[in-house]
């Protein structure tokens, strides 16, 4: 879900309910604030587009069926997106905020020591000495009886990895403790890599439907009433990057923060990874549209940033970033005559993937 980044004149002025006041944000650490913001959304969307890839390529070579988006499916995102989005709004308005992020920082807990597991594992057992045996596991949970069994848990891991999930558990754990903004960072972004990567649109028109109704989604929710700073300002959870904007005067306890939601990297991100993916099934020796669309995201992130200074109002991001990310690769391709192959392009063409599964089965 998309949210707004966060609007810190009334945050800077405004005491919050905290015995501490917080520091009136400078130009200085304004500008470090979203500078850093406009980096740590930039660097998910590039590592986990060519993760994508990746993992795409796996998936096509393995036969494994993929769980893609529908255009049902993205039609529908937005609506479900509005009831979660307005249903805590109402518990955080009944009920204490702090039971509910007492139940939420448990769940992201270990969702995150997952995430950032996924993340790192391939550079930790690089780092781990070769004389530490790297022993396979395989958990496994079957339901019913052979020959007609289901899967119900099938991973595979190594003892690197649990060496990983170790170093990470420590991560989540000062984040449950302290809820200090740099592991709040590390975990959010974890998050938005695998979002990104593991997320596929399958292709260009689902992800129209998708970033067109989230673009009048956020336009309502941000404009239309107070519900998404609301829950912003009171989710304690890491779906969200922040910086603080008062860094240079009180270092690494700073809480004047500036933030700007996962959804706004990971909902336009998916659609420039599949530009990626696109571009590689060209084979053009270039990455064209991912290039456009991705400096065309980064100055719709800029453009958003200006214009909450400009009025002084929290701003929908995608209100910026959906006419980027969608109008670039469009009006591009309309110029260079590759509209039509845009549009009938898919990650897994659904004839060709039937086909590749029933030979497996015949094996």
């Amino acid at each position: 879900m998309a949210e707004p980044v966060a609007e810190e004149v009334q945050e800077s002025v405004n005491a919050s309910a905290n015995t501490t006041a917080r520091v009136p944000s400078t130009p200085e650490g304004m500008a470090i604030a979203y500078g850093s913001l406009v980096i740590m959304a930039l660097v998910p969307i590039l590592i986990g587009a060519f993760r994508s890839v990746r993992h795409h390529k796996e998936q096509k070579e393995s036969g494994e069926k993929p769980d893609t988006m529908t255009q049902k499916d993205a039609a529908m995102f937005p609506i479900i997106a509005s009831c979660a989005l307005f249903g805590l709004y109402i518990f955080f308005q009944i009920i204490s905020k702090d039971y509910i992020n007492y139940l939420l920082t448990g769940y992201f807990f270990f969702l995150g020591i997952l995430a950032l597991t996924h993340l790192l594992s391939p550079v930790v057992s690089k780092l781990i000495p070769a004389s530490v045996p790297n022993i396979p596991f395989h958990l496994q949970l079957v339901k019913g009886k052979a020959p007609q069994t289901e899967d119900l848990l099938n991973y595979e891991f190594t003892s690197h990895d649990l060496v990983c999930m170790g170093l990470c558990s420590g991560i989540g754990v000062w984040y449950l403790l302290k809820k200090h903004w740099i592991a709040n960072n590390l975990l959010g972004f974890a998050f938005a890599v695998n979002g990104i990567e593991l997320l596929h649109l399958n292709n260009v028109v689902t992800g129209c439907i998708l970033l067109g109704g989230l673009f009048f989604y956020d336009i309502f929710w941000v404009f239309g009433t107070n519900v998404m700073v609301t829950v912003a300002k009171s989710f304690e959870a890491p779906i969200k990057l922040v910086f603080p904007q008062d860094l240079l005067e009180k270092g690494l306890d700073a809480n004047n923060f500036a933030m700007l939601g996962l959804g706004d990297i990971v909902i336009p991100g998916i659609f420039i990874a599949l530009l990626l993916r696109f571009d590689n099934s060209l084979k053009r020796k270039t990455n064209f549209y991912f290039n456009a669309t991705f400096f065309a995201y980064f100055m719709g992130l800029v453009a958003t940033i200006l214009v909450m200074h400009l009025y002084r109002h929290a701003q929908p991001a995608l209100l910026y970033l959906v006419p980027a990310c969608l109008g670039t690769p469009l009006f591009l391709a309309l110029v260079r005559g590759d509209i039509k192959t845009l549009f009938k392009y898919e990650d897994h063409p659904a004839e060709a993937l039937e086909n590749k599964v029933e030979v497996k089965k015949n094996e």
